[in-house]
């Protein structure tokens, strides 16, 4: 053997170099993660979300109450999207996710203010998520000292150099020690689930493929549906066995609570796992090995992470990321499980969050059962 040629090492070069450019899923796939990763990150990834929906329980309508509503809004983290609602209206928009701050002005606030009473405001906050309030709540600090300072002048100016007008009380509902646990055990339920449940069926097809046996299996009887539920049933019992272990962790090692229903809980996580099988299933049709399969599945679990609450609070991105992310299955059952397990909440105020997993489940399933009957022509 002669020595190291640089002709032949740039020969061998060449060639690899073609045959990437030829396996254009994968040269697309090299690319497109890292220009995904750069918008995301860059993008719609927020740390310090602002604009939070409010609710405003409001007993008194005085010029200091008006006064203390506006402030809220000005320091651009609260928006109040509903006003002059019942505590206990309140309360179910909270448990249904729409606010993430209740605010209570008490009845004679403006006149307990003038008197130099120092009224106490209770401001309720949805904790499920610690990290998406917790610089509204360090907002929240130096505000009942500021947010009347444009109304105590005259007679009221000694007030200013005194304590605070009003005291404000914070409220931590669900999660009333802030334990990022409570947040971040739930959620890996649902991201756990999503990359084994895509990444086992897109690579059930593909391995058929690879292997030679598909023209077997072509050969029965079996209808493309009957395949595609055979393929797919067997990893749904994997999916409740993966499901038993992360919750055993979360009650046993975390104490993560268990709130609400648990027969709810397993036929939420049944649809979901279903869903993301389909996903996974349409994958393995458009794979040619398993390399391929194993992309698409970082290629959508990598979005499905990011824009799905997980790891960054939902309401700190963008407006066209919020819309990819409601298209996500993940998105959806975060907030299902962590409703279940935190707030207690039961079926009908799950339907939101249920129908869009139904329908992802739906599309996905129709273009892999098209994308299989392909296959076999």
């Amino acid at each position: 053997m002669s020595r190291f040629s640089p002709a032949r090492t740039w020969a061998v070069f060449v060639k690899e170099f073609q045959q990437m450019l030829r396996d254009r899923l994968t040269f697309a796939m090299a690319v497109g993660i890292p220009i995904l990763q750069l918008v995301l990150f860059g993008y719609a990834i927020n740390t310090d979300p602002k604009g939070l929906p409010t609710a405003v329980v409001a007993a008194d309508a005085g010029p200091q109450a008006r006064s203390l509503v506006a402030a809220l809004q000005n320091s651009g983290y609260f928006k109040v999207v509903h006003q002059g609602t019942s505590p206990a209206e309140a309360d179910a928009l909270m448990a249904d996710g729409e606010v993430q701050f209740v605010v209570e002005i008490p009845a004679d606030f403006s006149r307990a203010v003038v008197r130099g009473e120092r009224p106490a405001v209770l401001v309720a906050v949805d904790a499920t998520d610690p990290s998406a309030s917790g610089n509204a709540i360090a907002a929240l600090g130096a505000m009942d000292s500021q947010a009347l300072r444009h109304d105590l002048v005259g007679p009221l100016r000694a007030q200013q150099k005194a304590p605070a007008p009003f005291e404000l009380r914070i409220h931590r509902r669900y999660n009333p020690e802030g334990l990022s646990r409570y947040n971040i055990v739930p959620g890996l339920i649902g991201t756990i689930l999503t990359m084994t449940m895509v990444m086992l069926t897109s690579l059930a097809m593909t391995r058929e493929r690879e292997r030679g046996t598909m023209e077997n299996l072509l050969a029965t009887p079996v209808r493309p549906f009957e395949v595609m539920a055979g393929k797919i049933l067997p990893y749904v019992v994997i999916g409740y066995v993966q499901l038993a272990v992360i919750l055993g962790a979360a009650m046993l090692l975390f104490e993560v609570p268990m709130v609400g229903s648990f027969a709810l809980l397993m036929a939420m996580i049944g649809v979901f796992i279903v869903a993301n099988l389909a996903v996974g299933f349409t994958f393995s049709t458009v794979a040619r090995n398993q390399l391929q399969a194993v992309q698409m599945t970082f290629f959508f679990f990598l979005p499905s992470m990011l824009l799905s609450g997980f790891m960054f609070p939902y309401r700190g991105m963008p407006i066209w990321a919020q819309h990819l992310g409601e298209v996500l299955p993940l998105t959806h059952f975060l907030r299902i499980v962590r409703g279940i397990m935190l707030k207690g909440v039961d079926a009908p105020q799950l339907w939101g969050e249920v129908w869009p997993m139904l329908a992802f489940m739906a599309v996905a399933g129709a273009v892999a059962l098209k994308r299989y009957r392909q296959t076999l022509d």
